[in-house]
This record gives C-alpha cells, structure tokens and sequence, in this order.
C-alpha cells in the first residue's frame, strides 16, 4: 500500500482538527491550572475560566447551587401514593369509562384488552402538614415532612415505555446520544469541587425488569468529562481509580505530568478538546483515589444520623445507604446527583410488592429532606423524587389476585423540595380517574427548564453546536412553571 498522503486532504484533517476545539479545551484547561498559549486561542475568545461561548449560566439569580435527583425507575404507582380519587373507591372493579380512556396512548401490555377494571387504592390516603397535602399510608416519614414538599401531581410525557422515557426524562430525547441534564449542568456551570466529579450517579434496588442504559448520564456530545461517574454500593466505588499492583501515588504523579505535558503540547497542534478532557479525566482519578474512599466511609457519622436514614443504611447496595452517601456529597459541593432505585415495575402482585417497595425508599428519603435542613443545606439544595412516568388507575389483565398496574404516562406525580420551591404546596390537578391532565400540565421539557431556572440557567440560551445544530436539554420547547418556586 502506498504511503502517499493528498496534501488537499492534509489540509482539510488539519482544518478540521483546528476548528474544532472551541470553548470545551479552553474551559477544561482552566479547570486543570494550563496556561493556554495565545496560539491555541481562537481571536478574540474571552479569557479561560469566564465560560466563553456558554449561554445561559448565571442568567437569574440562582435559588440552588446543586440537585439531588431521586428517580423511581420503573414507575411508582401515583394512584396509589400521591394523587388521591374517591372516584376510584367508589368505582373499583367498574371498568373506566370509554371516553376517559381513549384520551391517552395505551402501552402493548393492555392495548389489547377488552376490559379495563378500576381498581381503588392499594392503602389509605390522608392530608398532611398545613397544606393538606395527600399522601398514602405507605409514606408515613414522607407524610411528617409534608409542610417541605412541593408535589406536582400533572407531569406528563408521551411515552410509555421506560428506556425512552427515562433517556427523554434526563436528556429531552428518547434516544441514546444527546447529554443528560447533569451533564447539562456541569457543562453550563462548572465546578465548585475540584476533588470530586461534578457529576455522581448511584444505583440500588433489583435491575433485573428494567436495564439501567447508561446513557441517561451520558455527556452526549458534550466534552467528556461532563459526563455522570457512577459510584458503586459495594466493591470499590470508583472502578479502575486505584493503582495497580507495583504502581504507587509517585509514580501515577509522574506519569501524569508526562502526559500533561504531550497533552498540552497536542493540543496546540490539533485543538481537539477531548485529548484535555481525557487528561482532566485521569488527573480527577487520582484525586479521587483520596476523596472517594473519605465520601463513602460512614463510620464518622453519629448514631442518630445513621438511625434517621434506616436499618439499610450501613448496608452495600441500598438506597439508604445512597442517599446518605448523597448528603456528604452535597456537604462537598458536587454539583448534581442522581440515585436511580429501581423494582417499581409492578405489572403483577402489586398489593404484595407495594407496600415492601415504598418502605425501602421512605424514610430515607425523607431522613435525606430532614438531615440537608437541619445542617442549612436544603435552603441552596433542590431535591426532586419521581419516575419517568405513572402507572395506570386500571388493572393490567383482570381484576384477580396477583393484579398489576401498567405504564402510563397521561399524569404522574413528581415532588420536590428545597431550593427555593414552593413548600407545603400542590401545583396542578387531575380528573377524577387521575388519567388525565385537568389543569396546569407540565410536560418534561417544562420541568427540565424549571429545574435549570432554579439553578440560574435560561433553558433557552443553555446551547451546544453540534453538527451544524444548536441543542438544548429542553429541545425546541419547555416553560419554567413559576408557579411552583417560592
């Protein structure tokens, strides 16, 4: 094979190479203390650190500095839970009427049946806190923190399907490639830890029903090192951060300095961001092969901190355990955090599965609201609890024991709490099968661009280039809902 190379052709690689650094090598050689040679700048860009380029952050003034994101996967039954219908009691075991239930898309797990039992709640339902807040019985810690909540029982979405629902609930696409909303928000807003990722994902409870694609904490198209690092519950909670056999931290420090060094020198030549991104990478690995192993050692917290979030607490793999993790986190300034549990998938033996379900993630949820407020954290810090959609107030298959419920995405039911948001409110109702959305929806894009507003972030101006094509986390809709901040 020849060795000849078209000089049109080494032209239009090194154009190319050139081009294309932009703001992600300039942002993340700041965040790595590299002086950028003058060469390496485009004319005229802002100087490093300012966030050249960089729409939408800091465009209000931030009620929040970080998220606690507490996402249900598999979908939490919110007829059960959160959104109370007499009508459903009074009707259990009719079917639901016709012209309710031909307003909304039906998954293929009930399309083809031809009855539609009503089944009431699986538990009692009482009011809480001064703003009469409804919330089941199987939430009692929930229920006591009532007055912090702020329950949005109209979100919607159009899918019905949990991989794209989940991937457009975090990203506001449902297809693998674009960057989730943390990504979003490291990339928009930097970092105010330098020893930790700014970005943390958790995971606990059974996967078996419902994979976990790691896309939804994905950086997309966005430099690298957006993206969400995944700690784990047992093991080590950073795979592939400590040394292996015969290297110590001396010698990882020298290596990587050689490697800062070429790195610096490439991206001079070539200006492609993510040869910065991968080294920025390596040096947050050696940082965090102190800081992880500090985060996740709980032996320093007093007993009555441990008792709040539960008996699953000191144990690996449990959402008690993750949200405690997730308060120490938030105490270091990581900016966004995610906990997915999962098991909520519940097309069969839901009265047996409920009640077992709901306990686990309970009170720690609410130990997690109780222990940010008490340490002053919850004023600057948005917790939000939801699924990627509801579940319908009809029976999957016939009403008969061993019944489920089935996807359903015409209304569920999120809350949130802190940051500035409304406390001891409701925002939005539904009709009185809770199928339907009755007054004040909010669809996904529009909780993606409130939850960027209580950040100080114009979901509209928040942009990446890409492909010839501006994107956002909210696409080409999305509205914040002001109605549900403080």
């Amino acid at each position: 094979m020849s060795d000849y190379q078209d000089p049109v052709d080494l032209v239009r690689r090194s154009f190319i190479l050139k081009s294309c650094g932009g703001i992600g090598a300039l942002t993340l050689a700041e965040l790595m203390g590299m002086q950028i040679p003058a060469e390496a700048q485009e004319p005229g860009s802002p100087a490093p650190g300012k966030l050249p380029g960089i729409l939408g952050a800091g465009d209000f003034p931030a009620r929040a500095k970080r998220v606690i994101y507490l996402h249900m996967l598999g979908a939490i039954s919110h007829v059960d839970t959160f959104d109370y219908k007499p009508m459903l009691e009074k009707m259990h075991g009719q079917d639901l009427p016709a012209s309710v239930r031909n307003t909304q898309r039906l998954s293929t797990m009930t399309a083809g049946q031809t009855a539609f039992p009503i089944v009431g709640p699986l538990a009692k339902f009482k009011q809480c806190g001064k703003g009469g807040i409804w919330i089941s019985d199987v939430l009692p810690n929930l229920a006591e923190i009532a007055d912090d909540l702020c329950v949005i029982k109209t979100m919607h979405t159009e899918h019905v399907n949990h991989d794209p629902a989940a991937k457009f609930l975090h990203t506001g696409f449902q297809l693998a490639g674009r960057p989730s909303n943390g990504a979003w928000v490291s990339y928009g807003l930097g970092s105010d830890n330098t020893n930790l990722p700014n970005y943390v994902v958790m995971t606990s409870g059974p996967g078996a029903a419902v994979p976990l694609d790691q896309a939804v904490w994905s950086a997309g198209f966005l430099p690298s090192h957006h993206q969400g690092v995944k700690f784990r519950s047992d093991g080590e909670p950073v795979l592939y951060v400590n040394n292996p056999n015969g290297i110590n931290r001396e010698t990882r420090r020298s290596l990587l300095d050689a490697l800062g060094r070429l790195a610096k020198s490439q991206q001079v030549v070539s200006k492609d961001p993510e040869i910065l991104s991968r080294v920025s990478q390596y040096e947050m690995s050696y940082r965090m092969q102190a800081s992880v192993p500090e985060i996740a050692d709980i032996s320093n917290e007093p007993p009555h901190v441990l008792d709040m979030y539960g008996p699953t607490v000191k144990q690996d793999a449990t959402f008690g355990r993750n949200c405690l993790l997730a308060r120490r986190l938030a105490e270091r300034n990581v900016k966004f955090i995610t906990l997915f549990h999962q098991g909520w998938d519940m097309h069969a033996d839901i009265t047996k599965r409920l009640g077992p379900q709901c306990a686990e993630v309970d009170q720690p949820a609410a130990a997690l609201v109780k222990d940010l407020k008490q340490r002053g954290l919850l004023e600057d810090t948005l917790v939000v609890f939801g699924s990627e959609f509801g579940r319908t107030p009809f029976a999957q298959g016939a009403l008969q024991p061993g019944f489920g419920r089935d996807h359903h995405g015409g209304c569920f039911t999120w809350w949130m709490a802190g940051g500035g948001v409304k406390a001891g409110y409701t925002h939005g109702e539904t009709d009185d099968f809770s199928y339907s959305v009755a007054k004040d929806p909010v669809h996904i894009h529009d909780f993606n661009a409130t939850l960027l507003y209580i950040l100080g972030i114009d979901h509209e101006r928040l942009r990446f280039r890409y492909q010839g094509r501006d994107f956002k986390l909210t696409d080409v809709a999305g509205k914040v809902v002001k109605e549900v901040l403080a």
